[in-house]
């Protein structure tokens, strides 16, 4: 094949332009992100039952549902929630690479089969089935600077005006509405309503048949009489509008013509639909809307396409309404990626200088330099056919490429300069005869260091997918590097090199006078101390082979080292990346009232309005229904403008948990985003404690206080809480059934009373600003404030008196919860927590599962989330490399034809290892999936230094000469490429390991394990390598490749080691 193109190289550059080009066209369709879809797919169900506590949802709502939810393909695991604001909540999670459409037809067909069981007042409100889960991609808050206009007045804008234009653009899943629209509310007044015989029952009834649509027809509609004139339609009863129509509601009529109206029993306003939520931005009372990506879209393209839609729609905006973006997770992912892409510029330019330095030719440094854009415009290419984005991890691989190209070329460009410099060739002869001799080695390195990528892309689970952005990039880009050195390098070696000049014999030219001179005496004086040092060390090379067994004791010696840092390395799935915002979660004791959480929250707001690096705090309460809980998004400056590493978002977010722990009314966390969107709520470890037989909720409670009180005592955990609400005192009521009947009272007119009065009913729907908003009745606020009250309310009996309630029930106070969670159908608490400073997350999980061990017979446990996947992949991990290594093994022997040539390249991989290992050990980073992919590539390097010594070594033996003459030989000639690889891979990947900014913990950790194994795998192969093909190949005495064939011939004609491998070429 090289033969061929040396002849045609224009041929050569024509292939070279087609796969530039097509990678060139390519770039501008990838989509840019920052994660592919590492996060399970989910899908969320949503119910509402308005005035339901969390007992009630979750026995008549969530059950039902959960209990249809089975045959689902694909399916992961499932949670509930259950709140007592009515609302059930059911997710389900996917395995990753799931269809998200398939598995929400299927959840919506299981779910048919249980909406006919649930209660009726459910059924009126819907049951919404929606993909994707319930983290915010951007939150945006709106505010208006005109005193007049309310938060009602805003929410209603928003939902009324905004959502739906929003929620149907490409790539939405779901929009959730911090704040809330008009609704029409009727407060009734126990007094009124028993003076005038009315029970809430009759006010739903009134409101039913006035505030209605009656379809009445047309005047001379057909068939009509013969000599019809007129034709119209005929519109009676409409919905009504305004609160004055709304007063005027008939309720009852006497004989005399006096009437009962609306408004004689109770107080009609237009308010708002969700009296608990409540949002503002640094203080200013508004409304907002977070934005839930949609399963498998492309989150840079939602978020601009957001952006552009709300500047369209702000001209139109009333009332000098505004909006500000209070959390945004997508300039986070602009910025890694611009910072990944000046990593992989500064690495070419380092790459290009090391080669410079080696090869001391210009002409001879471009024909790499040259081979870099094509392959990596190729990989691109590639990526976009295999259905890939550009994303941080495909960014990490193009970089580790360059290194791995660069090889490919160097090989062949420093052999054909040596072999001119050694025999005087023309450059194309010179070509020819080089491209014999090294054509295997490159396949052979190609091959290898594919075959330590390809195992990567058969892994399940959320690791798998990060792998396999790894494992196509970096197999592409060797492939096409193995392409481009057998066609295009060795034709412009052909056409570019110069014959060495007839003066300098080897390397010392004359030198030039002038700037070129500096540049002369340079290279005269690195090559007079390379010379010296690589008699030196073939010296060496030569004394250790005479000592082989004690250079062995060193290698044991590194295996330990190796072994012991495996164990010391603390683990974790991704490292916490600063993503430029932080989360509050704040709680107060369950049962708090919204006063005292709005105190709570002025004293978290001042203090993040002091602090310099912060932008906006934005705080959101009442989203789960309650009074006691609220979460705030807190937007931090540019990295530009936080460049100390006091600054970054997890010391930030550390410092104000500490300080903000001196309010004593409430628990505040702050902190960081999740690594990957979906995975878990916050960066950190979640998992589930559930009662798996039905113990009941006390025994779930006790096991739940059991691990706290355990865990607390750890000083290894921090952070630890339960999402859950904690339960709260409720008022219980007790009817005493045999004392109704004796009053004839009818239990459904007792129920209806109460869930009215005390809970609230919706009743219909009315006409506001043209939109269709509810109606609800509900007791007014001074009728339900105290245990008495409910006293207050009467129920009309057979005979038309009012009874009052408390001649039929009685009340006392007991606990229950406010929010009930489920997990995989049995009740659960869900925890959180996160490792202290300086301990892995993968030893905190560890502390958890002891503790959780000790819990009482019948409470199990399981990891969620991000924890689950960490899980798995921590499993994998041995697999992987084990694995790898054997597939690296094989292809070797197939490719030497010899099962003992490869295990001594086989021996050189744990030289890399320990490098890597150490690397990473003494920066304090851990073992996570980064490292892991950094340690598959040093794996991979320490094969590539070892295969260009022994492919060599094999060659000269079949020339005729001794073992040890031959490593010697071999050791002598391949120094130099040895060491140029190696530079150029390590000054490649040092722009990764040094990174700061956005994104910089991912790119640290790949860079870290990546240079650490370069420099190990470097300095102690070049020594070690030799030993061990000497000691193999003299304890095996193996055939030699060319024994079968003719007789040799002799050493001295130039062809000699290629008769058996013309073919090969």
């Amino acid at each position: 094949m090289a033969q061929f193109f040396i002849n045609r190289p224009i041929f050569a550059w024509v292939i070279a332009i087609v796969i530039m080009l097509g990678g060139a066209l390519s770039i501008f369709t990838l989509p840019l992100e920052q994660y592919p879809d590492i996060a399970p797919p989910r899908v969320t169900i949503g119910a509402q039952y308005t005035g339901a506590s969390a007992e009630t949802v979750e026995n008549s709502v969530t059950q039902i549902i959960e209990q249809q939810l089975k045959g689902i393909d694909n399916m992961l695991y499932m949670s509930s929630t259950s709140d007592a604001s009515g609302r059930a909540r059911t997710t389900l999670t996917f395995a990753p690479g799931t269809n998200i459409d398939v598995a929400q037809v299927q959840v919506q067909n299981k779910l048919q089969s249980a909406v006919n069981r649930l209660p009726d007042a459910v059924k009126s409100r819907g049951v919404f089935v929606n993909k994707g889960g319930q983290d915010f991609l951007v939150t945006y808050s709106f505010f208006s600077k005109d005193p007049a206009m309310t938060a009602v007045d805003i929410g209603d804008y928003l939902t009324s005006n905004l959502v739906d234009v929003i929620g149907r653009l490409d790539g939405v899943g779901d929009v959730n509405v911090f704040g809330t629209n008009y609704a029409m509310r009727i407060w009734m007044d126990p007094a009124k309503m028993e003076k005038y015989a009315l029970m809430p029952s009759d006010l739903v009834n009134a409101l039913n048949s006035q505030n209605a649509q009656v379809s009445a027809g047309q005047l001379g509609a057909l068939p009509a009489v013969s000599d019809q004139q007129l034709n119209a339609t005929i519109t009676a009863r409409t919905k009504l509008k305004t609160v004055e129509q709304f007063e005027d509601i008939v309720l009852k009529s006497s004989l005399d013509g006096s009437v009962v109206l609306m408004k004689d029993v109770a107080r009609v306003e237009l308010g708002a639909d969700n009296l608990t939520i409540k949002a503002k931005l640094n203080g200013l009372p508004g409304a907002g809307m977070g934005i839930v990506l949609a399963d498998g879209a492309n989150a840079m393209q939602v978020a601009d396409t957001i952006a552009a839609k709300l500047a369209e729609l702000k001209p139109f905006f009333p009332n000098e309404i505004d909006y500000f973006v209070s959390s945004d997770s997508t300039p986070f992912v602009r910025a890694s990626i611009k910072e990944v892409v000046s990593a992989l510029g500064e690495a070419m330019i380092l790459v290009v200088i090391v080669m410079f330095i080696f090869l001391q030719n210009f002409r001879a440094t471009m024909i790499p330099a040259i081979a870099v854009p094509v392959v990596l415009l190729g990989t691109f290419g590639v990526l976009s056919l295999a259905g890939y984005s550009i994303n941080t991890l495909t960014m990490f691989a193009m970089v580790l490429a360059i290194g791995l190209l660069v090889d490919d070329a160097i090989v062949v460009v420093e052999n054909v300069e040596r072999v001119m410099h050694e025999t005087g060739m023309s450059p194309k002869q010179a070509t020819r005869q080089s491209m014999r001799e090294i054509t295997p080695a490159l396949v052979g390195i190609g091959v290898t260091l594919s075959a330590v990528f390809v195992p990567m892309a058969f892994f399940g689970g959320s690791t798998g997918v990060i792998y396999r952005q790894f494992s196509i990039t970096i197999v592409a880009a060797m492939a096409l590097s193995v392409f481009v050195a057998l066609t295009l390098t060795p034709a412009l070696c052909a056409t570019l090199l110069k014959p060495p000049a007839a003066g300098g014999a080897g390397h010392d030219r004359p030198i030039r006078s002038g700037i070129l001179g500096v540049n002369d005496r340079f290279f005269r004086w690195f090559n007079h101390h390379f010379d010296a040092t690589a008699a030196r060390y073939q010296g060496t090379v030569a004394y250790s082979l005479r000592r082989a067994k004690r250079m062995m004791l060193i290698f044991l010696a590194v295996c330990g080292v190796v072994w012991l840092l495996m164990a010391r390395l603390p683990t974790s799935f991704l490292p916490d990346e600063d993503q430029g915002f932080v989360f509050v979660n704040i709680n107060l004791p369950s049962g708090a009232a919204d006063t005292r959480l709005q105190g709570v929250l002025d004293e978290v707001r001042d203090y993040f309005a002091k602090q310099p690096d912060v932008v906006s705090f934005y705080q959101v309460s009442g989203l789960n229904g309650d009074q006691a809980s609220a979460r705030a998004f807190v937007r931090l400056k540019t990295w530009e403008e936080r460049p100390l590493p006091g600054q970054s978002a997890s010391e930030i977010a550390h410092r104000a948990t500490k300080d903000l722990s001196a309010i004593r009314d409430a628990r505040v966390l702050v902190v960081l985003p999740p690594a990957v969107r979906g995975l878990g709520s916050s960066s950190g470890f979640n998992f589930m404690i559930k009662d798996m037989n039905g113990l009941g909720h006390q025994a779930l409670l006790e096991a739940k206080e059991k691990f706290l009180t355990e865990a607390r005592k750890r000083p290894e955990l921090t952070n630890l809480r339960m999402t859950n609400l904690e339960d709260a005192s409720e008022l219980r009521l007790d009817i005493d059934d045999r004392k109704a009947a004796a009053l004839g009272l009818s239990y459904t007119d007792i129920n209806s009373v109460l869930s009215s009065a005390m809970g609230g009913t919706y009743v219909n729907d009315f006409l506001n600003n043209e939109r269709v908003k509810r109606v609800y009745i509900q007791g007014d606020a001074p009728h339900r404030m105290l245990p008495q009250d409910i006293a207050k309310w009467t129920v009309r009996n057979a005979k038309g008196e009012m009874v009052p309630f408390s001649s039929f029930s009685s009340s006392y106070w007991a606990y229950g919860s406010p929010q009930l969670m489920r997990y995989n159908g049995n009740p659960a608490y869900e925890m959180e927590g996160r490792a202290a400073s300086g301990v892995s997350s993968g030893t905190a999980m560890q502390i958890v599962e002891d503790i959780l061990r000790t819990l009482p017979a019948g409470i199990g446990y399981e990891w969620t989330g991000a924890s689950l996947q960490e899980r798995q992949s921590g499993a994998q991990a041995p697999l992987l490399y084990a694995i790898s290594i054997l597939f690296v093994f094989l292809c070797l022997a197939a490719l030497y034809e010899s099962w003992t040539v490869p295990l001594s390249v086989m021996l050189a991989v744990p030289l890399g290892v320990v490098g890597a290992l150490a690397a990473t050990y003494t920066r304090g980073l851990t073992n996570d999936v980064y490292f892991q992919v950094g340690l598959l590539t040093t794996v991979g390097l320490a094969s590539k230094n070892a295969i260009l010594i022994v492919e060599f070594a094999v060659q000269l033996q079949e020339q005729g000469k001794s073992i040890s003459d031959a490593v010697v030989s071999a050791v002598r000639l391949r120094l130099r490429p040895i060491l140029m690889t190696s530079l150029a891979f390590g000054f490649g990947v040092i722009p990764l390991a040094i990174g700061t900014g956005a994104g910089a913990g991912g790119r640290n950790a790949i860079g870290t394990a990546v240079l650490g194994g370069m420099l190990a795998s470097t300095v102690l192969g070049i020594f070690l390598v030799p030993v061990f093909f000497l000691l193999i190949r003299s304890w095996f005495k193996s055939h030699s490749r060319t024994e079968d064939d003719a007789p040799q011939p002799t050493a001295g004609s130039p062809d000699s080691p290629h008769t058996a491998k013309e073919s090969a070429a």
